[in-house]
């Protein structure tokens, strides 16, 4: 087997070990079996020690959709037999065309066994009953995620999205203890609770377990979540769909994510720009990059994920957990250039959670590919709110100034006008011009 047991408290430096003794097994397989690769890499031998990965080329996701286009299903990158599949998953396509995943019956295990421990760090016990409310239709949010939750032993209802007011029904009837969803569901759900003149902490939830955006990371919207329903808000659930859909979460302890695969992915940070490594180190910020050590069906070396993180952390957690925490502070595809300024969605997110006067709901609406002079954003006004739309959008424009330093053309919106979503919330919407 090629994870460790616990390996979430496992020391360092035996982990380092594992990775090394695993990679020397995975450097054969991919460089023998993985077309794509091989034509990457362009008669370079990979590495044989894993801390020398650095001298390969990166690989990124237009590369695979390319692959999967010319050779499909699943790109010349999938590396075994048709017969070894034991599951197919599809992208959401959120940041562009749907990509093809397969998974071998020992890829969906590790997967399943690594996102428990995300699950088990949050919060998540064996006599919890969770209502899984992500989508099920080939989305890796669904059925695979339904299963890391299912390893930590919980009793698992699989509700999938849609009907809201069925799913409040069955958290009463059947006494859910813990919810998971993204972070914007439960405005959903607030909705229909509301024009019920309902109290949503009156369900008795005493775990939200959250991910597929970053909205707990904006400052306040945790602290509303936990005042709106009594439940303990947790990011559970971090992953990148093409390397495996859940392996850093949120312990008890603190709020940054723990890296949970350290037995069975390698990861890099690299510079924004230059692309050159950089260390792995407590404050150090760059795109996360990954290498699967021990994958069947599509394994990556060196893939680029897009997300944008800052290390917090090498040390051991007051919970007991070695296992490095980080933050992701953007996307690549989602950073909006104004006049020079980066800006991030998160950022942006932060200014408007703070308004008592907005709903928390927001959205960038982009013409043609920039970059931007002035950075358009649609905000909500709160259902409470009764202070004069222009005065909110004067008083928005002044703190995009200050705080994001951009000019931005506010468009303050009355309360419900912006969509509450079921799965992954658009906050960058990109019109052709």
């Amino acid at each position: 087997m090629s994870l460790i047991d616990e390996a979430d408290f496992a020391p360092l430096d035996v982990l380092a070990e594992h990775r090394s003794a695993l990679w020397a097994d995975q450097r054969e397989y991919v460089r023998s079996h993985s077309t794509l690769l091989q034509r990457v890499w362009n008669g370079q031998e990979p590495p044989v020690r894993v801390e020398d990965l650095p001298s390969l080329p990166l690989v990124d996701k237009d590369l695979l959709r390319a692959s999967q286009r010319e050779d499909p299903p699943f790109g010349a990158y999938f590396a075994t037999d048709r017969g070894h599949v034991r599951r197919v998953h599809r992208t959401g396509g959120t940041t562009g065309e749907a990509m093809n995943l397969a998974l071998s019956a020992a890829d969906a295990e590790q997967t399943a066994l690594i996102g428990a421990r995300a699950q088990r760090a949050a919060g998540l016990r064996s006599d919890d009953i969770v209502v899984h409310c992500l989508n099920y239709q080939m989305w890796m949010g669904g059925y695979t995620d339904h299963a890391t939750l299912e390893a930590v032993g919980a009793a698992v209802v699989p509700f999938g999205v849609g009907n809201p007011a069925l799913l409040l029904r069955t958290i009463r009837d059947l006494g859910v203890t813990a919810i998971s969803c993204t972070p914007s569901y439960p405005a959903v759900l607030e909705q229909v609770l509301h024009d019920e003149g309902v109290d949503p902490r009156s369900l008795g939830l005493r775990l939200g377990l959250f991910g597929g955006e970053a909205a707990l990371d904006v400052p306040g919207f945790r602290q509303r979540l936990e005042d709106t329903w009594g439940f303990a808000a947790r990011n559970s659930n971090y992953g990148v769909t093409d390397v495996m859909c859940n392996f850093a979460g949120q312990c008890e302890s603190q709020d940054a994510l723990h890296f949970m695969a350290m037995d069975v992915l390698h990861p890099e940070l690299i510079d924004l720009v230059s692309t050159e490594p950089l260390p792995w180190r407590e404050g150090e910020r760059g795109e996360l990059v990954l290498t699967h050590l021990a994958r069947e069906c599509q394994p990556l070396v060196r893939f680029r994920t897009g997300d944008i993180i800052t290390i917090e952390s090498v040390d051991p957690c007051a919970c007991g957990r070695t296992a490095p925490r980080f933050r992701v502070t953007g996307r690549a595809d989602d950073m909006v250039v104004v006049r020079g300024v980066n800006v991030f969605p998160t950022s942006v997110a932060a200014l408007v959670a703070s308004d008592p006067d907005l709903s928390g709901e927001y959205l960038i609406r982009l013409t043609g590919p920039g970059p931007y002079d002035r950075l358009p954003l649609e905000v909500e006004q709160a259902r409470e709110s009764s202070l004069a739309a222009d005065e909110i959008q004067a008083r928005v424009g002044d703190r995009a100034r200050r705080d994001l330093r951009v000019t931005a053309d506010v468009r303050v919106l009355p309360h419900g006008a912006l969509p509450r979503t079921e799965g992954k919330t658009r906050r960058v919407v990109r019109d052709p011009a």
